[in-house]
């Protein structure tokens, strides 16, 4: 994968940013951004299955209790470290999502996202059912992780740097995964159907594969979930979770990258803003806010940003006719042939 200069930059100053972040806040917002990551793992999953490939999922959150799980039961009951049970859980939730995306391919647009809340509303349920490996009501109790020895920063902080890592990783998997035949066969499905068939794209193989591969970033994100809280209870992982999410994809801009990481940070911290203002606040403020996005920045906060600093970065027309004609105009005008 190559990055161009463009790229290059804003990742370069993302990564500085993030690795000085808990030496400059207090720990309780390290402990946020925690999540923030956990978040932008899942949301990135949106948006390969819904921003690239149309599929409308509203039951996310279950992946999230298979890949949260996975890691409470590989840890509690067998006693496998945190860090190995992070690709396991990926594994079994992507088998999972397979599976039901396999199952879920006659179904399109509502239909599909009735499938997939069903599938949410009922996880819970079964989780409280198999307590005899879940837990039950009760749920599962991990043991805090501990930071490697020549770590001087606290447990705390070294969760901080592995969250985000893992973050750092599956974004660069996704991108190399998404920028090849992958990609163009999920957005000619999204865009032109009939076209994409005609050309030898079969809507059965990418679909299945796009829910897979949602579902496995989906199972990572459950997994750091679960590790920095060290508990699960089936009602963690109520069907408003998946709901969340999705606003989550939508506001941040369900067609780009850093759209996960801005969605993740409105998901975890526009409830705590809210709740200064009402302690029932949170989902009204979701809906405010998911209104005026939709109103004014119907690409989400990434593609206000971007052209904010397109708006910046423009340079000062050379007379008042250029100012008020758009490049296209001009250059439609410029070339426009004369008649004698």
């Amino acid at each position: 994968m190559r990055i161009s200069a463009r790229s290059a930059a804003p990742i370069a100053i993302a990564a500085v940013i993030v690795a000085l972040l808990p030496l400059v806040l207090p720990q309780f917002i390290v402990f946020d951004m925690i999540f923030v990551a956990a978040f932008a793992i899942a949301i990135l999953g949106l948006v390969v299955l819904t921003g690239m490939n149309g599929q409308i999922s509203l039951g996310h959150g279950a992946f999230l209790a298979i890949g949260g799980y996975t890691v409470a039961i590989a840890a509690h009951t067998f006693g496998w470290p945190y860090l190995l049970s992070i690709p396991l859980a990926a594994v079994v939730t992507g088998v999972f999502g397979l599976g039901f995306g396999f199952v879920a391919l006659r179904l399109e647009g509502a239909y599909l996202a009735l499938a997939t809340f069903s599938l949410a509303v009922a996880m819970p349920s079964l989780l409280k059912h198999f307590k005899s490996i879940t837990g039950g009501f009760n749920g599962v109790q991990l043991d805090p992780i501990a930071a490697p020895g020549w770590f001087t920063l606290g447990s705390q902080a070294w969760l901080y740097y592995v969250t985000w890592a893992v973050l750092a990783i599956v974004f660069a998997a996704t991108a190399l995964l998404v920028r090849g035949r992958f990609g163009r066969a999920l957005r000619a499905l999204r865009d032109n159907p009939i076209a994409a068939v005609s050309f030898g794209i079969k809507p059965a193989q990418y679909k299945t594969l796009a829910f897979g591969w949602s579902a496995v970033l989906a199972g990572i994100s459950g997994a750091m979930f679960s590790i920095p809280t060290a508990y699960l209870s089936p009602d963690s992982f109520a069907f408003g979770l998946s709901i969340t999410l999705l606003i989550g994809a939508v506001i941040g801009g369900i067609m780009s990258f850093w759209g996960a990481i801005l969605g993740a940070i409105v998901v975890e911290f526009l409830p705590i803003l809210a709740q200064r203002i009402n302690a029932g606040a949170p989902y009204v403020v979701y809906g405010v806010v998911l209104v005026l996005v939709m109103l004014f920045m119907p690409d989400g906060l990434v593609g206000a940003v971007w052209r904010l600093v397109a708006w910046m970065r423009r340079s000062p027309s050379p007379s008042p006719l250029a100012s008020t004609s758009t490049p296209s105009s001009v250059s439609i005008v410029t070339h426009q042939p004369t008649r004698e």
